[in-house]
This record gives structure tokens, C-alpha cells and sequence, in this order.
């Protein structure tokens, strides 16, 4: 679909490049032929104002034949001539009056070539201005435009062959005046005596486009379907990813809450079989798994029901004010065991002085105990786990990090570890449990206390966090 959706938006553009040049073809060959009809307006009209000059005005060649009415009135002809039938033949005059006709013609056509070669002669010597009336020239190119369906507006000049400008139009501008179209005037005339008139339109474009404004709306609505076709794709993609996601954090809630479970089960099917000694040690043993594993259960519970909580915005804080360097100490003495199991040791650098945190106190400790819980959980597998807890202050914000020295995090997933369900694959290793709601858990928190935590970590050296709070100002 994606790609018919392009074939078809690059098939419609195509086609407007083709209209495009088609009508600017049109354009081209409608303006060449008007200023080419305009050009031999002028040339004959020049002819004609000196013929008219040279005539007399009346348009009439006077010469030394008085028979110019017999060559086109032979019914004028003088009676004496007429008369004349009675002493010659019809053929003898016939023949008379043809070659009568024929002198008179071969004296008015050598006469007529000596007058418009004298009136090209004389006309060649004046300069441009004086021999082109640039008022008619407009009217000409406008009417000649019309006649070949052009009806826009534009601006001409007219200048010498050397490139003299002459005539500049009165409302003339350089709009459009890359692309012009030129005609040369007085083609017959030697070449150092001809002109040239310059012409562009400055909605040239505007006039061609026009005609492929039809196709406009097609091709929005194809690209609106196409960027709704890429909507849904990415829609979709990210609905599959999401449903890997619910179907990951389902698997691992039920391998969650079937282990409690099982040994709850377990528990009371010993408290219930007779066969089982019930020695005091023995009730006070299944008494104490039952409970473990209860609470461990409701742990679990309550971590998805706040979740879902903070999501709905219904959790209610009780803030109070503590101390972030001693709130660090104590989160940090719980673990001290868990990891000096493994061989390594937690480290505090406290540098901050203004240490003093305005929040909800079972809330930021869990979130502080999940950070330092994932650095265990994630270490390397035989080998020493290093914390490292430090305090620090800004001009604005009171900062503290927690480093470890464990498996670390692949650049790609490091954006990805704070969102809920999400857990970092760890190929065929399995024995990290959990729903993925620790880190999402920790970023709610901070960001509802108006912090900030970001992650630093690089596979294989270790994982840092780092999260800055609001100092409170006295």
C-alpha cells in the first residue's frame, strides 16, 4: 500500500510537470508569433506612411502614361479608339490593348521598386526613436496577444542591435525579466540598422500554473492518505509492541504470584494432613512461611495497585521534610549485607551541605530501595558488586547519583528502561524476576516531587543514576 500510495503521488506529479511544459510550449509559441505578427505591423506601416508620402496622399503613382483608367476601366476607353473597329480587325485591337496593359505594368512595377527601395534607403539612415511610434508598437503587442489568447500583463523595451536601449515602457519593472522573449524589427534592413523588442510577463508563472491548479486537491488527498497510511503503520507497530509488553508483564506476574502461592498451598496442606507431626517448631515454621509469603504476596499486589494508581492520579502524598544524605545512609545500611555477600562493599561520598528534601517519605525510600535493588539484582555473576552513593548541591537543585559496578545497560535500551512493563532482555538468563514496574515506579515518584533522573550506563562497566531535586528554599 505504501508503495502504491507513492507510484500514485508520483504519477499526478509527473503529469503536472507534463502540463507544465506543455503550456509553457503554448505560452512560448503564442508569444514568439505575436511579437513576429507585431514586428511586420510596424515594418508595414512604415511602408505604408512613406508610400502615402510619396504618392501625393491619396495613394495614386502619377507618371507619363495617360492610360491608367483603360488599364482598369476598359469601358472608359475614348470613342476615337472605338471608331477605329471600322478600319482594323477585333484581334488587331485586342492585340493593341494587351500590349498597352503590358507596358503600363512593367512601368509601374520598375516604378513601384524604385519607390520602396528609395523609401527602405531613406527610412534605414533614421535613427530607431524617430522611425518606430512605440504607442502604436504597445497597442500592436497587445492586440496581437489577444488574438493568440495571451491576456496578461507585461513590460517591453526596444533597443538597438548593439544593445542600446531606446524605449523603455512607462510602468516598467524587472519582475519576471529573467525569462523574456525578443523579436527582431526591420529584418530587411542591414544589420548594424535593425532593432530588437525585448518583452516578459511578471505572472508568467502564476498564468501557467493556473492551469494545473485542478490537480492540486488530488495530490493533498493523496498525501494526506499517505501520512495517514504511515499513522496507522506506526500505530499498529506500536500497538504490537505493547502487547509483547502486556504479554511479557503477564507471564511474569504469574510466575510471581504462583510462587507465594504455592508455598501458602503447600503450608496448609501440611497443616492439614494428619500424618504430619504438629510439634511447636514445626506450627511455628509453617506459621512463619504462610505469613512470609503473604506479605510478600500483598508487596506484590500493592506495587501493580499503585501503578495504576499514579496513572489515575488518585495517590495522595504525606510530605514532610528529611534529610537526603541521612535518608541515603539508612536505605544503604539495609543492602550492606546483600552486597558484601557478593564481595564487594557501598561507598558514600557526602558532599552536599543544604541537604534538606520536602517529600513523602515511604514513597522516596522505596524508590531510593529500587534503584540500590536493581544494582544488585543486575550484577555480574560471581563477581564483587561495588555501590557507590553521592551527594552533591547545585545553585538550584540538591543531587545525588548511585553507581554500581554491575552488567550495565545497552545504549539502545537505556531510553526504554523507564517505561512501565519494560524490561532489559538478558538473553537466556532468567533468574532476575520482576514485572518491570521498578524503574517506572522511581521516575513517577521523582517527577511527582518535581525532579529529574537520567541514566548513564555502558554494557559491561556498570549503571549510574542520577537525580536532582528542587532545593528548599528558606
Amino acid at each position: 500500500m505504501g508503495l502504491s500510495f507513492l507510484a500514485l503521488l508520483f504519477l499526478q506529479l509527473s503529469y503536472i510537470e507534463e502540463m507544465v511544459r506543455l503550456k509553457k510550449e503554448q505560452f512560448d509559441e503564442s508569444v514568439t508569433k505575436a511579437l513576429y505578427q507585431a514586428s511586420r505591423n510596424l515594418e508595414l506601416n512604415e511602408t505604408l506612411r512613406y508610400l502615402e508620402k510619396e504618392t501625393g496622399g491619396d495613394g495614386t503613382v502619377y507618371s507619363s502614361f495617360e492610360l491608367k483608367t483603360m488599364e482598369s476601366k476598359p469601358s472608359q476607353m475614348p470613342k476615337a479608339m472605338i471608331l477605329r473597329n471600322d478600319q482594323t480587325s477585333i484581334s488587331q485591337t485586342t492585340k493593341s490593348m494587351r500590349e498597352i496593359v503590358k507596358n503600363r505594368y512593367v512601368y509601374q512595377k520598375a516604378l513601384l521598386d524604385e519607390v520602396v527601395y528609395s523609401i527602405l534607403y531613406t527610412a534605414s539612415d533614421k535613427p530607431l526613436r524617430e522611425r518606430i511610434n512605440f504607442k502604436m508598437l504597445d497597442q500592436d503587442i497587445k492586440a496581437e496577444l489577444m488574438n493568440n489568447g495571451v491576456n496578461l500583463p507585461y513590460h517591453f523595451t526596444v533597443a538597438t542591435q548593439d544593445g542600446r536601449e531606446v524605449y523603455r515602457c512607462p510602468d516598467y519593472n524587472e519582475e519576471g525579466e529573467a525569462y523574456s522573449y525578443q523579436q527582431q524589427l526591420f529584418r530587411n534592413d542591414p544589420q548594424n540598422k535593425t532593432g530588437v523588442v525585448k518583452i516578459h510577463f511578471p505572472s508568467m508563472n502564476s498564468y501557467i500554473f493556473a492551469s494545473v491548479r485542478f490537480m492540486i486537491p488530488s495530490i493533498v488527498f493523496t498525501f494526506v492518505l499517505l501520512v495517514t497510511f504511515i499513522i496507522t503503520l506506526v500505530l499498529i507497530f506500536r500497538q504490537k509492541r505493547y502487547s509483547e509488553i502486556k504479554n511479557d508483564f503477564i507471564n511474569n506476574m504469574t510466575h510471581e504470584l504462583k510462587t507465594p502461592i504455592s508455598s501458602i498451598s503447600l503450608a496448609a496442606q501440611m497443616l492439614n494432613d494428619e500424618s504430619v507431626a504438629k510439634s511447636p517448631q514445626m506450627m511455628k515454621h509453617l506459621g512463619g512461611v504462610i505469613n512470609d509469603e503473604s506479605k510478600r504476596l500483598r508487596f506484590l499486589v500493592e506495587k501493580v495497585l499503585q501503578m495504576s494508581m499514579f496513572d489515575r492520579k488518585k495517590a495522595v502524598f504525606k510530605k514532610k521534610e528529611l534529610d537526603l544524605n541521612e535518608l541515603l545512609e539508612n536505605t544503604a545500611q539495609t543492602f550492606t549485607l546483600r552486597v558484601e555477600h557478593t564481595g564487594g562493599h557501598i561507598y558514600t561520598d557526602i558532599e552536599a551541605v543544604d541537604s534538606a528534601i520536602f517529600v513523602d517519605e515511604m514513597h522516596f525510600q522505596n524508590a531510593i530501595s529500587n534503584l540500590m535493588d536493581n544494582a544488585v539484582k543486575y550484577r555480574k555473576p560471581d563477581q564483587p558488586l561495588n555501590l557507590y552513593i553521592k551527594t552533591w548541591n547545585t545553585d538550584e537543585h540538591l543531587c545525588f547519583s548511585i553507581r554500581d559496578t554491575g552488567m550495565g545497560i545497552k545504549r539502545e535500551n537505556v531510553k526504554k528502561i523507564f517505561d512501565k512493563f519494560y524490561r532489559v532482555h538478558t538473553g537466556n538468563v532468567h533468574d532476575v524476576k520482576g514485572f518491570g514496574l521498578g524503574l517506572a515506579y522511581v521516575k513517577k515518584i521523582i517527577s511527582l516531587h518535581d525532579g529529574d533522573i537520567r541514566c548513564e550506563s555502558e554494557l559491561g562497566k556498570g549503571t549510574r543514576f542520577v537525580v536532582s531535586l528542587p532545593i528548599i528554599k528558606q
